[in-house]
């Protein structure tokens, strides 16, 4: 599959968000992209073929694959991201404290990137299907489990109840429920949880909209999904992005997205969130 995001998205985003469908050769010349960037922009597409160990063909094939027409456009995008690109000269040192403090630094300088290949129709849409959805489930499995929950209690506390169901089974079960007038909202990393993929499909038997949070915009899940919102990663550097897993753009993306269907609901969300408040203050100790 091709690029079909943004055409604003930065190479290492388009690479991060469809490397799962990219095949061995193509993935030779995106490794080389990520490994040697600065190189890559002095590069011809056969020098780069030569370099990966690829046919020229397979350059260009992968340089269209992320939605450019050849290594030339691609070259032009990639030296742009270099330019923009900002890197912390600051030492923290060694220490786990240090440590901690530049991937902070790395990770805020990155963080415009993740809404970069969210579409405006994609994220309305999804704010009209929570909001008006009869039922709506918060779905997950794994590492995304926790922040189906957090999303779910966030979107309850501001009036729009949102059911978290936690077991893989019940997950089946609570989909085969819903009705046309229902939704649910699944979050995958991967976009490949066989948890997820199988709630998806049993919400779809039941005609409910299926709104999807993933990383990849070629994952299995997003061709089930009536709504996807694929979230770019924010990583520090050219490997960063595909060395390390980070749930921190979807946790971003959630929390906003929250506070959006709140300010749709209005006053019911606002004199909802006053009875949380109240609650929360009669269980907090002295």
């Amino acid at each position: 599959m091709s690029w079909t995001g943004n055409d604003d998205a930065t190479v290492t985003t388009r690479i991060s968000t469809v490397r799962n469908s990219l095949q061995p050769s193509e993935l030779s010349v995106v490794a080389l992209i990520l490994d040697d960037a600065e190189g890559v922009v002095e590069m011809t597409a056969q020098d780069l073929s030569d370099r990966a160990g690829v046919a020229r063909s397979s350059v260009i094939r992968t340089c269209q694959k992320l939605g450019y027409r050849g290594f030339a456009q691609l070259r032009v995008a990639l030296t742009r991201e270099l330019a923009q690109t900002v890197v912390s000269e600051r030492d923290y040192g060694e220490s786990a404290l240090g440590a901690i403090r530049a991937d902070i630094d790395a990770l805020a300088a990155t963080l415009p990137r993740i809404a970069s290949v969210l579409s405006e129709d994609a994220v309305e849409r999804a704010v009209a299907t929570i909001v008006g959805a009869g039922r709506l489930l918060a779905l997950a499995s794994g590492l995304s489990s926790p922040l189906a929950l957090d999303v779910g209690m966030r979107l309850t506390a501001i009036g729009r109840p949102t059911e978290f169901v936690a077991d893989p089974i019940g997950q089946q079960i609570a989909a085969r429920q819903l009705s046309a007038a229902d939704a649910v909202l699944i979050v995958s990393g991967s976009g490949a949880s066989e948890a997820s993929l199988k709630a998806a499909r049993a919400a779809r038997q039941t005609g409910a909209a299926v709104v999807v949070i993933t990383s990849f915009a070629t994952s299995p899940l997003v061709s089930l999904a009536d709504i996807s919102l694929v979230v770019a990663p924010a990583g520090g550097t050219f490997r960063h992005e595909l060395e390390h897993t980070s749930r921190v753009p979807h946790v971003i993306l959630l929390e906003s997205l929250v506070d959006v269907v709140a300010a749709r609901l209005g006053e019911h969300a606002r004199s909802t969130r006053s009875a949380v408040l109240e609650i929360l203050s009669d269980n907090l100790s002295e």
